[in-house]
């Protein structure tokens, strides 16, 4: 199960999403990538759908 928190860059709230407590290289954005993210998440899933294996 993925590790969900959150952090800081500048000043700027970050959304960090790690594999596991180990992981050295952990997704994270900002609220302006998670609004692009949101308004496009049909996409994203077809994109998993269509790649997972």
């Amino acid at each position: 199960m993925s590790i969900v928190s959150e952090s800081e860059f500048k000043g700027n709230p970050m959304i960090v999403i790690k594999n596991d407590e180990e992981d050295k290289y952990p997704f994270q954005f900002g609220v302006k990538k998670a609004k692009l993210v949101l308004e496009n998440i049909e996409e994203v899933k077809k994109f998993v759908e269509k790649y997972d294996k």
